[in-house]
């Protein structure tokens, strides 16, 4: 196994992703704080949304380096870790996860897998792995690595066979909501288990708790302060204009490229940093030149389309 652990941190390291089992299903990872690994992630899977991604810790010392904890979550830690179990909890600023992992979120999602190899590479490479399931976007999960072959092949570079899945079906992921429990996916670790753990009040989600289901739901979504406008060709003065490929000669003003070569991965990992510089000028409005609506693009449009609903 040890030539494949390095295979698997050599490829990690150079913003590559990798397909490892864990005790849920197999999951593709990369590093949670590298823009262009989690971009590939979202191409590999053909993800049609900007959905936030889990980040993978190797225990509690690293996820304090990744969001914040307070009681109720520390003794959740201590009740489920390493297991089946993940938490939203407020994210760290300038903490290891980044902006394209988050879905530009305030929140991160954390978990420690009970993965012996992945755990060893999280721990070796001294950074969280961002990990959704190995799996084409609207197919059953892979719980094999037969079945992350068959949905990925020649779409990833490696996949470590490290046998069939003990669970078979994703982590519980939880939210702590005022000393309450909110199951916002439910899983092996079950409710009774949950309030046995910590004797909190657990529930689920109904139509009042809406706007705290799960990052990526709602239809305005990382809505920056100043207006978007889509598939704009040309700017004014005081417009910021982000642009996909060179510049037109139509735009006036402040104008930056999400790619200067039209690359869609490239285009996604700069997304909310450049979302971000431009609101930080206060523009009268920041317009997006259009973008493919093919493969990354998709995701892409999606994640633009939230950035420019009206807020509520």
């Amino acid at each position: 196994m040890d030539t494949a652990f390095d295979e698997t941190v050599g490829l990690l390291r150079t913003s590559q992703t990798v397909a490892i089992g864990t005790e849920t299903v197999y999951g593709l990872f990369g590093r949670a704080d590298d823009p262009d690994a989690v971009a590939r992630i979202f191409e590999a899977k053909g993800r049609p949304a900007f959905n936030p991604l889990i980040a993978h810790v190797s225990g509690l010392d690293m996820a304090e380096r990744v969001g914040h904890f307070g009681r109720i979550e520390r003794e959740l830690i201590e009740a489920f870790w390493p297991g089946p179990f993940t938490l939203v909890t407020e994210r760290l600023e300038n903490g290891l996860a980044s902006d394209l992992a988050c879905a530009g979120l305030d929140t991160v999602a954390i978990r420690h897998a009970a993965a012996p190899f992945l755990s060893s590479v999280i721990r070796e490479l001294e950074a969280p792995l961002a990990g959704p399931s190995a799996n084409r976007s609207g197919h059953v999960s892979a719980t094999n690595a037969d079945a992350v072959q068959t949905d990925l092949d020649g779409l990833i570079p490696l996949i470590i066979d490290t046998g069939p899945c003990d669970e078979g079906i994703e982590s519980t992921i939880v939210r702590v909501i005022e000393e309450r429990v909110l199951i916002l996916r439910p899983g092996s670790i079950t409710a009774d288990m949950i309030e046995n753990a910590v004797g909190c009040p657990v529930f689920y989600p109904d139509a009042e708790d809406a706007s705290i289901i799960a990052p990526g739901q709602m239809t305005s979504h990382y809505a920056p302060n100043s207006d978007v406008i889509l598939n704009a060709t040309s700017s004014e003065p005081g417009e910021i204009y982000l642009a996909f490929g060179a510049t037109k000669k139509t735009v006036k003003g402040t104008a930056y490229s999400l790619s200067p070569s039209g690359d869609l991965r490239e285009a996604a990992a700069n997304l909310y940093s450049l979302l971000r510089k431009a609101d930080s000028q206060n523009p009268v409005h920041i317009l997006v030149a259009p973008i493919p609506d093919i493969g990354l693009g998709a995701a892409i449009n999606d994640r633009l389309r939230r950035a420019a609903a009206p807020q509520r």
